[in-house]
């Protein structure tokens, strides 16, 4: 009989694993128009749907969000990268065809469409919920307890009888430990699309039983989404009016860059959409001074050009992480959409990232006391870790023997079931 449901509401993806009441899990599956996956797009769509009703919007989640979005451009309403916005006073909601939805809304839908895609695979006898949670959550001025407040609204309406949260690197190192064949001191490095947290535990069997001691935690709300900013900044937004000018009278002023760091984050365009800025935007068009490469800006929002945009962001970094030297294609940029970018253009444009990455471990390591000799396993988990100057933080410091990576989308999941098991979870709640 299952008990323990462990769930990792991820910036980009979201996991949910299931133990057997034993020591075993395994993650649930959804099936939706678009197939069968152990892994969900943590995004939504809403279209409205004459069939049901005047009021009803179709709702989808995952995978089928992005296709219902892409094969009704224009008609449908595509959210991303929800977690985001859990920290942040300023996210009172969005519009979504005339009604407002709340944080707490969104993720509550999203888990719901969840619930229905699993079908009668979704657990009827869970006793305990585990949710992960970053130790620094995205954003500019973060709130913990405002994020920890909208998660248990969300998850309250579910109707889960006790819920315990439990830090994402936690949840990876308790996973990762399972494999451990002595005692040893872990170092866990989660790179979400939001944040990069790190925990540093001593994992130690008596009795064949595993134990764990926490020794210390730290984190920074940035992550590959940012590296994704950097890039659109330097290949993008110029070609969009970014640098241009707009007439005032009789004086030349630069457009505002607010917009740009708007559409820099391109899960936010769709909420940049509606608002009063992007109207501002639509009306320097007469004054501006190379009106064409507004009206492009205005036209890649309008058409809801940030998911394809992500698409060929995520790309190009990819590929820059095996070869020095990788295209940049997006299409709606026309001739300007097509690049080629270069490891060290990309490296230099991150730094200050990285150094705050960097800074992060600095951190944890510095509170703790430890020295980087007497750390006996790394693992680096997340799609983050695999970007070679995010990896030579960790070889500069550690010997790369010590340095493990896999479990990139499972390993959080799984690690909150295992705990949701434990005799003492309260020892691992956040």
């Amino acid at each position: 009989m299952a008990r323990a449901l462990g769930l990792d509401f991820g910036t980009t993806n979201t996991v949910l694993a299931l133990s057997d009441g034993g020591a075993e899990t395994h993650s649930m599956s959804f099936s939706s128009s678009a197939g069968t996956t152990d892994s969900m797009r943590t995004a939504l769509s809403f279209m409205k749907d004459a069939q049901l009703g005047a009021q009803a919007l179709k709702v989808e989640a995952g995978q089928a969000a992005i296709r219902q979005f892409i094969d009704n451009p224009g008609d449908a309403r595509f959210l991303q990268s929800i977690k985001t916005f859990a920290a942040s006073a300023l996210f009172q909601g969005t519009l979504v065809f005339a009604r407002r939805h709340s944080f707490e809304d969104l993720m509550e839908i999203f888990l719901k469409r969840l619930q229905s895609y699993a079908g009668d695979a979704w657990p009827a006898n869970v006793s305990r919920l585990i949710a992960g949670r970053p130790v620094h959550f995205a954003g500019a001025s973060p709130d913990p307890a405002l994020a920890t407040e909208r998660y248990n609204e969300a998850l309250t309406r579910l109707g889960f009888p006790e819920i315990h949260y439990v830090y994402e690197p936690v949840a990876a190192a308790y996973y990762f430990a399972q494999t451990l064949k002595s005692d040893a001191t872990v170092l866990v490095a989660d790179f979400g699309g939001g944040t990069t947290d790190y925990s540093l535990i001593r994992f130690e069997r008596v009795a064949g039983k595993l134990t764990a001691k926490p020794i210390g935690h730290s984190g920074v709300g940035i992550a590959g989404d940012h590296f994704d900013a950097r890039m659109i900044e330097q290949l993008v937004a110029p070609e969009i009016g970014k640098g241009t000018f707009f007439k005032s009278f009789d004086k030349l002023l630069e457009v505002p860059s607010s917009y740009y760091a708007n559409f820099s984050r391109w899960n936010q365009l769709s909420i940049f959409k509606t608002t009063r800025e992007f109207n501002d935007l639509k009306s320097l068009v007469r004054s501006a001074v190379e009106p064409d490469k507004l009206e492009l800006f205005i036209d890649l929002v309008e058409h809801d050009e940030g998911y394809p945009l992500y698409q060929a962001i995520s790309a190009t970094k990819m590929a820059l992480s095996g070869s020095e030297e990788a295209e940049f294609d997006f299409k709606p940029l026309g001739k300007a959409g097509r690049k080629m970018v270069k490891r060290a253009d990309f490296e230099s444009w991150i730094g200050d990232e990285l150094s705050r990455i960097e800074g992060a471990l600095d951190d944890v390591l510095t509170k703790t006391n430890t020295a980087p000799e007497t750390v006996d396993k790394v693992f680096l988990t997340g799609g983050t870790s695999f970007v070679p100057a995010v990896r030579r933080i960790f070889t500069r410091r550690f010997d790369e023997s010590r340095i493990e990576t896999g479990g990139e989308l499972l390993s959080i999941a799984h690690g909150l079931a295992l705990i949701g098991e434990s005799d003492n979870v309260e020892q691992w709640a956040a």
